[in-house]
């Protein structure tokens, strides 16, 4: 996979020398052919795990991007509408993720999003404590992160 990446970069590296214009977008752009062009010139049986991941970690970022937003919008008009719709908790969250790299991840991106903080995992790590501002139906909480940001981590590190 680490060859794969390499390569992936290098050939983007050459695309933006061929073209000669040096910009973030342009080497994106090499980013996105060299990617193309390796996935259809290798091996299945070989690389295929790089072919999969950098997918799933673009659709990661955009899922991130598009929850940041949406929690952002939800604070901010929390703050300037005259009644308040927070419904402050705690809630304890049983974890899927085992190892420390999984649970950090997971507990640095619940943190990252407005309106919920990571608190604590129980010393057996199979429970993650977070207080969120809106917890309006625990449950309901409970699966948007199971099936939103946790599924999503443990696909890519998985």
């Amino acid at each position: 996979m680490r060859v794969q990446f390499l390569l992936n970069i290098l050939l983007a590296i050459v695309w933006v020398f061929l073209t000669g214009t040096v910009n973030a977008g342009n080497f994106a752009f090499g980013i996105v052919l060299s990617f193309l062009v390796l996935w259809i010139i290798s091996p299945r049986e070989k690389t295929g795990k790089y072919f999969v991941i950098i997918p799933r970690i673009i659709s990661f970022m955009f899922y991130f991007l598009y929850e940041l937003i949406k929690a952002n919008l939800q604070v901010a008009a929390d703050v300037v509408t005259p009644k308040f719709y927070m419904e402050p908790g705690i809630i304890k969250y049983p974890l899927e993720a085992k190892t420390d790299l999984e649970i950090t991840l997971l507990a640095n991106i619940i943190t990252l999003t407005p309106g919920t903080l990571s608190l604590d995992v129980s010393n057996d790590r199979k429970v993650l404590y977070i207080h969120a501002m809106y917890v309006h139906d625990k449950d309901k909480f409970i699966n948007s992160i199971k099936n939103g940001f946790e599924k999503r981590i443990l696909d890519i590190v998985r």
